[in-house]
This record gives structure tokens, C-alpha cells and sequence, in this order.
């Protein structure tokens, strides 16, 4: 249990500074379970300068000074978030199920990698109907930085997992939703932006999705259909297209396109301009409007970390062709 005694209103998050709330007995103190799955927040730099997670959850909570909490670290992974999985993704969906699920948590903060943090999120939002707070918190900068950022970002996640319900990030002095989230830059503290504002919409998606696989095929100006063909021919279930514009391609990726449609694997067409809606207005051979006449389907707002993550939860859950559709109208 952290202690109760008073801080210096400095060291608590930037929302409680102007207005340090009355601490209350520890029996009385709300319990915020904090899940440590590695990331920048947690790495040290090694003695060849490589950063590298080595910090557990508890010893991260423990570089803050006292905060008005109780507090749980759950340690489930140590992991640089670019080399996470499906299979880990749903494993810590599952752990913020399971504290979920127990009266005694207030909250719950999870403690993640920038480089996947927009997908994580999502697949959590997208799995569970959130009745509490969950809040996804990281680092720009290692630990052991002279630029770190990791204590005061994880004491504003403490703070927002005492307020209303939902998945949020707390961020670079910022709280965002998840939906249409995205990292927007890899060298400042303030990491993250949205791709657009738009409502979620309402999905219950709770079937695993260990064991599915979605690949991400970049397009650039004149490519052809290889990489395409190479992921249908590696099994992929489904494709996004990281395309140009508002969704354009090249004849040739139309034409792969078709054949995986045909084949049964769908398309969905997002972009490598990470902000603005995203309409299939083009033609030309290889625009937006003849991918849709060759089947794909375009993501309107998710770029293509979150569209990954939607469509695999959605052909994990047996979604129909116009079910996806739906989902990234």
C-alpha cells in the first residue's frame, strides 16, 4: 500500500496541483491496480547506450513520492511494444478484464510502450465495455533520461483512473481517447494525436484475437502487387493497405486487391497522411473508387495501427463482409 503522507504539490499530477484533495485514512484510499508490460517507462540504457526494458511495475510506482492511492503492480510483460504479438496484446486485454472484474479496483492504469500504444488501447476498448477507468500511460524518454517523462505521465494516468469510466491515454499533460488515435512524433514528450474527431462506435468484439493474422502492405507511388500476393500467400486473414492520399493505389494493387477479395480476404484501405477522413473519390486505374469497385473497403477514420487491430477483432468474432463495412464507415 503506498504511504499517505503529504507530497509536495509538485510531484502530483498536473490535474490535482492547484487543489491537493484531503487524504482520508488508508482503509478508505481507492485501489488503482497498475499493469507493467515494459516499454520506454520501464527501460534503462545498458552499458553500449541501448535502452531496454528493466524496471518492474513496483519499482516504477516506487520512484513516485506518495500519492493519495492504493496501489496494485501487477508485473505481466517486459517487452519493447514493437515486438509485441496478437497473442500479447490479448494477454494484457485479459488482465485488464480481470481487474475489471474486482470490486475492490477504482481504476486501472496500464503501463505500455509508445510504439504499439494506439493498437493495445484499442483492442481493449474494442473487447470490453469499460465500467471503470482504464488509462494507458508511457515514455518518450528512458528512465535514466535527463529528459524522462515517465513519473509524471504515470502520475497523471493515477489521476485520471479515479475519473469516469472508458478507455483514455494520459499523455504529455493530455488525456485523448483512443479511438482514431495515432503517434504523431518519436522525439518530444507530447507523442500522440488523433487522426480526426468521430464517435466510436458502439461494438462488443470480445473473442480473442491470438492466433490471427492481419498484415500492414505500405503502398508508394508505381508499386505492384508482390508484397500483396506474398501476405496471401503467407495466410494472411486479412489485409490493411497503408495507401496514398485519402486511399489511392496503382492499377496493379487494384488488381491484387480483386484477387484477394475473390479469394475471400479482405481489404481495408487506409493511408499514410495520418490525419483527415479518408473518401474512395479517385479513379484513374488505381484511385480510391476503383479499389472499393474491386472490393476493398476503406477505413474512413483509423489509420492503419488501429485498423489492423479492428479487423482482426472483427474476423475473430466472425463479422460478416457488411458487419466490417460497418465498423469502418
Amino acid at each position: 500500500m503506498a504511504s499517505v503522507a503529504r507530497p509536495h504539490p509538485c510531484h502530483f499530477p498536473r490535474a490535482w496541483r492547484n487543489g491537493v484533495p484531503a487524504l482520508t485514512s488508508p482503509q478508505k484510499l481507492p485501489l488503482v491496480a497498475v499493469i507493467a508490460t515494459g516499454g520506454t517507462i520501464a527501460s534503462r540504457k545498458d552499458d553500449n547506450g541501448a535502452a531496454s526494458p528493466a524496471l518492474t511495475g513496483q519499482a516504477l510506482l516506487d520512484l513516485l513520492p506518495p500519492q493519495p492511492l492504493r496501489l496494485r503492480a501487477i508485473e505481466l510483460l517486459a517487452k519493447d511494444s514493437s515486438s509485441l504479438t496478437f497473442s500479447d496484446m490479448q494477454a494484457i486485454s485479459d488482465a485488464v478484464a480481470k481487474q475489471m472484474a474486482d470490486p475492490d479496483i477504482a481504476g486501472i492504469v496500464v503501463m505500455h510502450g509508445t510504439d504499439a500504444m494506439e493498437e493495445t488501447s484499442l483492442l481493449v476498448q474494442l473487447q470490453h465495455n469499460a465500467g471503470k477507468p482504464v488509462i494507458f500511460t508511457g515514455a518518450q524518454f528512458s528512465s535514466d533520461s535527463t529528459h524522462a517523462d515517465g513519473s509524471i505521465n504515470l502520475a497523471d494516468a493515477l489521476h485520471e483512473a479515479l475519473q469516469q469510466s472508458g478507455v483514455r491515454l494520459a499523455f504529455g499533460g493530455r488525456v485523448l481517447p483512443v479511438w482514431g488515435l495515432y503517434k504523431a512524433g518519436s522525439d518530444r514528450a507530447d507523442a500522440f494525436a488523433l487522426a480526426g474527431r468521430s464517435k466510436a462506435p458502439s461494438l462488443a468484439l470480445p473473442a480473442s484475437v491470438a492466433g490471427q493474422r492481419v498484415d500492414i502492405v505500405a503502398v508508394h507511388p508505381g508499386a505492384d502487387a508482390i508484397h500483396l500476393d506474398a501476405s496471401l500467400a503467407a495466410g494472411a486473414q486479412g489485409i490493411i493497405l497503408c495507401a496514398l492520399g485519402s486511399g489511392n493505389a496503382t492499377p496493379e494493387i487494384v488488381e491484387g486487391v480483386s484477387r484477394a477479395v475473390t479469394s475471400g480476404v479482405p481489404v481495408i484501405v487506409s493511408s499514410r497522411v495520418p490525419e483527415g477522413s479518408l473518401t474512395p473519390t479517385y479513379g484513374g486505374g488505381g484511385g480510391g473508387h476503383d479499389l472499393g469497385q474491386a472490393g476493398a473497403i476503406h477505413s474512413r477514420l483509423l489509420r492503419p495501427g488501429q485498423a489492423r487491430i479492428l479487423l482482426a477483432a472483427l474476423l475473430a468474432n466472425g463479422a460478416t463482409r457488411d458487419e466490417i463495412r460497418q465498423a469502418f464507415a
